[in-house]
């Protein structure tokens, strides 16, 4: 069961080695590690490609500024391994990530699977020792419609369902959202209980915004409508 792993960088230059070496270090020789940025200003890319001259298995793409859903867009679009992994620039993987989540995919009806999450600063010292407590995280549609639960940094699925979730519209509040009610619309997910990444939060990270109420209500509306333009799609 190969894996590709899908990062989105944007000025990622503080912490990408740190995370880069802790997926490399859990990936076997067919699998690979495909990256999208999105312009970045600082030494990301050359950082990365760093690591390319070493590691064949690391591809990098380029996603022209277009945002945060496009720029994970465009690294999942490439990935060509039966397991896809999402990845943000700047956590930790544990050491057991990787073959942990690979053994719940022995499942075979399993379409997603997403683990919980150590929350830590920028120092990863710990600031909660659970995403799912801080989220009150499970499965449920119109649960996650109405408050997301889903973290993309942790999400894992089956290369079968790029078919139900690209392209990802651009409307909708975040990839992560999106990717985990389709895999539940379509096939068979699991929040499993077990805490493989260390879940960075700090200043610069993309997702550390604050929406209005009328923001957040658009964006649900927004997702209902999308879902519902693909109502009429195959299930898995």
């Amino acid at each position: 069961m190969n894996i590709s792993v899908a990062m989105a960088t944007y000025n990622g230059q503080k912490y990408i080695s740190e995370q880069i070496e802790s997926i490399l270090d859990q990936l076997n020789e067919n699998d690979e590690l495909v990256i999208s940025d999105d312009n970045s200003n600082d030494s990301t890319i050359e950082i990365i490609k760093g690591y390319m001259d070493k590691d064949s298995r690391i591809k990098i793409y380029f996603n022209n500024e277009k945002g945060i859903i496009s720029n994970f867009q465009n690294a999942i679009s490439r990935c060509h391994n039966g397991i896809i992994f999402l990845s943000d620039q700047d956590d930790v993987w544990l050491d057991n990530k990787v073959e942990t989540i690979k053994r719940y995919f022995s499942e075979k009806d399993l379409t997603l699977v997403i683990s919980d999450a150590y929350v830590v600063d920028s120092n990863l010292k710990m600031i909660q020792d659970s995403f799912y407590k801080i989220r009150k995280s499970r499965k449920g549609i119109l649960k996650n419609i109405t408050k997301n639960t889903y973290i993309g940094c942790a999400i894992a699925f089956r290369s079968e369902l790029k078919e139900k979730i690209l392209p990802i519209p651009d409307k909708v509040p975040m990839h992560d959202v999106w990717i985990g009610i389709i895999a539940e619309k379509y096939g068979h997910v699991k929040f499993i209980p077990e805490k493989l990444i260390y879940y960075r939060r700090h200043e610069s990270a993309a997702t550390n915004y604050k929406s209005s109420l009328i923001q957040k209500l658009k964006w649900r509306e927004n997702l209902i409508v999308e879902l519902y333009k693909r109502n009429n799609r195959t299930k898995l």
